[in-house]
């Protein structure tokens, strides 16, 4: 009799043992996953303020050429400035909104400088237009790695019993860092 009671309490206890171990080894993964998240919108974030840093610079080589496109500068700062404000919110969607209105604006931009061919042949001008290419493609690999990160936790978060463990935990599903509508065509530029 005393067997099967020492039996029953070491069953009992080994099942008790690999939950907890279960339920901990799920939250820590959710934590790291969650973490993963932090860290790849930190990287979108550093692109985004590369991008922005890169703009004035941008703007102002081309203003010495086309001094009277004035609309298209004050549409740039303007977006900007909105993109600055959004990424000091944390908030993915008004973060990929004004970025959104940014592209939009450094598209126009992009066709001002079709009607100034000195301008084309500028070397600082060329040099800027290069590092605005690899911010971009910088850019797109930070949102791609961001998105992949997102929705590794957001499928985790969506089984069971892990549903369960990160609802105890706090870890809400992420948004995606997602274009605009509209912004799926890529302008068409030739220089």
């Amino acid at each position: 009799m005393k067997k099967i009671i020492l039996s029953a309490i070491i069953v009992v206890f080994l099942v008790i043992l690999f939950a907890v171990l279960g339920f901990v080894g799920t939250y820590n993964s959710l934590q790291v996953a969650d973490e993963t998240i932090n860290s790849n919108w930190a990287q979108v974030e550093n692109q985004l303020k590369r991008r922005n840093d890169l703009i004035p610079n941008l703007v102002s080589t081309v203003k010495g050429y086309a001094a009277h496109e004035k609309e298209v500068f004050t549409n740039i700062a303007e977006a900007r400035s909105k993109l600055s404000g959004a990424m000091s919110s944390n908030d993915v969607k008004a973060v990929s909104q004004s970025s959104g209105e940014l592209n939009s604006a450094l598209s126009r931009l992009l066709l001002v400088v079709e009607r100034y061919p000195e301008l084309k042949a500028d070397k600082s001008f060329l040099a800027l237009q290069d590092e605005l290419a690899g911010t971009e493609n910088r850019l797109a690999v930070a949102r791609k790695d961001y998105n992949d990160s997102v929705k590794t936790l957001n499928s985790r978060i969506r089984t069971f019993p892990t549903s369960i463990i990160a609802s105890i935990a706090g870890i809400k599903a992420r948004d995606y860092f997602e274009i605009e509508e509209g912004e799926e065509a890529t302008p068409k530029v030739e220089f």
